[in-house]
């Protein structure tokens, strides 16, 4: 066990986030440490490189704004990028900015303990290294804590297996192999086609069918690149300002308004655009109203039900179980007509659940299936997860786990009471993952930033919200959260994915823009809802 060293700030996890605020507080002139469990940076884009893995926000939307020299510099390729090319480009910024120097690769933290003597965490590692901070920062992802099926016999497959999320940076040939693939969530349906173009055979195992929408992923012209560097500004300005992080005309009419044939051609066009948002944001009530989500998601059907030959197939695929958008719809590239190839084979657990691993293969209710190998695109314990995963024990020795053990609460997302010092970047009960996460990630790591060094110059110790400002933030997400459907579906954005997790809606839906301006409110009269105390003790 080393001695233990003092720094202002630790960060853990050096993803976008994580490199980020280290380039913030470097900037600001404190001295700070980076854990990485990975060898490398990228966080979601180091870990995830199942094949076919690229991003659902557009790459010149999908990328840093805080260097204009960056935006000049870096040449995107694709409309969509591709993991490989996002991890290219955080690799660039890490070297461009020197920020290796101030991150440990392949350590763990494991657990974290606030002093209330000293106002500052102690963080230890899985290499036995200790480190003193002022402040601790989670850098950790919303979507980083994989999860397994929950069924008996994971360990008796004598064939490999995979999980989408920790994907071998070898990659993995198919070649001749008969396959299975568990899940048709968004790293399913991105995978699937190129998966099923190596295979033998590919079973595909569905719970629960995906909302897809075609991405019309393609080259980038070099006239829309230019166009993008010569008004980059303007347009960040608008991502920060929008609902979603990506800037869309809103809407201004319901979809019960409006005639069949009116509605058709506004989802048609949203259809053509191939983006996220271009069909959820045609109307005021889509995720509001139950008759309105159902004209996008019968739209939705109908193009499944085109793009399918088979029949029955195109039914199994379409979803009914919930509303349209309340689990992140899916964008694809051939996903559905991959179910056209004679080599692919889908099978409805909900009609026949799966029931064990075996040695061969997997069983259903129906019957035994022999695979060679066996693919896990079973998702994350979300928003969460990685946080519980760490014992942080804030004031008096309260775990986090244990006060986030009926549902996560914070105050803005960023913040929670009873653990003074500690920040989330793109917590749970903030917009995150229902926006560009690159955009949400920016503003959050400028306002603990700017909190840290308001801090520092007043000499202040410490800053804990309140809990009563943290039970009027869990009050306010919880009531706009319960206006919108997000609550009648079971996705991980409810936490519904993870048996035993609290059923609790974990984003901010209020909007980008709007929460922007709510935290900045709270900074701007002296971090209202927070105490702020103590003297500094020196690093």
């Amino acid at each position: 066990m080393t001695e233990s060293r003092k720094v202002d700030a630790v960060v853990v996890g050096a993803g976008i986030a994580g490199l980020y605020q280290l380039y913030k507080l470097r900037e600001r002139g404190m001295s700070t440490r980076v854990f990485e469990t990975g060898d490398g940076v990228g966080g979601t884009w180091y870990w995830n490189r199942y094949p076919g893995a690229r991003c659902d926000v557009e790459s010149l939307s999908y990328s840093y704004s805080f260097s204009p020299e960056l935006e000049q510099e870096w040449n995107w390729t694709e409309r969509y990028p591709t993991q490989p090319e996002i991890l290219r480009y955080v690799n660039h910024v890490a070297d461009r900015f020197d920020l290796r120097k101030d991150i440990t690769f392949s350590t763990r933290v494991v657990s974290a303990v606030y002093d209330e003597s000293t106002q500052r965490w102690r963080v230890d590692t899985d290499t036995g290294e200790i480190v003193d901070a002022q402040f601790l920062i989670m850098a950790t992802g919303c979507l980083s804590r994989s999860k397994l099926p929950e069924v008996p016999g994971l360990d008796r497959f004598q064939g490999p297996t995979y999980h989408t999320g920790h994907w071998p940076h070898e990659g993995v040939d198919f070649s001749g192999m008969r396959v299975g693939i568990i899940g048709t969530g968004s790293s399913a349906v991105q995978s699937i086609p190129v998966i099923a173009e190596q295979t033998a055979d590919l079973t595909v195992f569905q719970r629960t069918p995906a909302y897809s929408i075609a991405a019309l992923n393609r080259p980038l012209e070099q006239s829309e690149i230019d166009s993008m560097k010569t008004d980059y500004r303007a347009w960040r300005e608008a991502q920060r300002t929008s609902g979603f992080g990506v800037p869309v005309e809103m809407p201004t009419q319901s979809a019960l308004e409006v005639s069949e044939e009116e509605r058709f051609a506004k989802y048609e066009s949203g259809w053509r655009k191939g983006t996220l948002v271009s069909i959820l944001a045609g109307y005021t009530d889509t995720l509001t109203n139950r008759e309105a989500n159902d004209t996008a998601a019968e739209f939705i059907r109908r193009k499944i039900r085109e793009r399918v030959n088979d029949p029955e197939v195109a039914e199994t695929l379409s979803p009914r179980s919930y509303p349209f958008g309340t689990k992140r719809p899916c964008l694809d590239t051939n996903y559905y007509e991959t179910f056209n190839k004679p080599n692919v084979h889908l099978v409805d657990l909900r009609k026949t659940p799966l029931v064990e691993l075996t040695e061969n293969g997997l069983r259903t209710s129906e019957q035994e299936y022999e695979f060679d190998a066996i693919i896990f695109a079973t998702g994350f314990d979300a928003m969460t997860g990685a946080l519980t995963a760490i014992d942080i024990r804030g004031k008096g020795g309260v775990a986090l786990r244990e006060k986030w053990a009926e549902g996560p609460r914070s105050y803005l997302g960023v913040a929670v009471a009873g653990f003074p010092n500690l920040f989330t970047i793109t917590g749970p009960s903030s917009p995150s993952v229902l926006s560009n996460m690159i955009v949400s990630i920016e503003q959050h790591v400028d306002w603990i930033t700017d909190c840290a060094a308001y801090m520092r110059e007043r000499g202040i110790g410490a800053i804990e919200a309140t809990t009563e400002a943290e039970d009027g933030w869990v009050a306010h997400v919880e009531e706009a959260g319960n206006a919108t459907l997000y609550p009648t579906a079971d996705s991980w954005y409810m936490g519904s994915n993870v048996p035993g997790k609290p059923r609790v809606f974990m984003a901010y839906i209020g909007g980008v823009g709007a929460y922007r301006q709510l935290c900045d409110e709270v900074a701007a009269k002296g971090y209202e809802g927070f105490t702020l105390k103590g003297a500094m003790t020196p690093a």
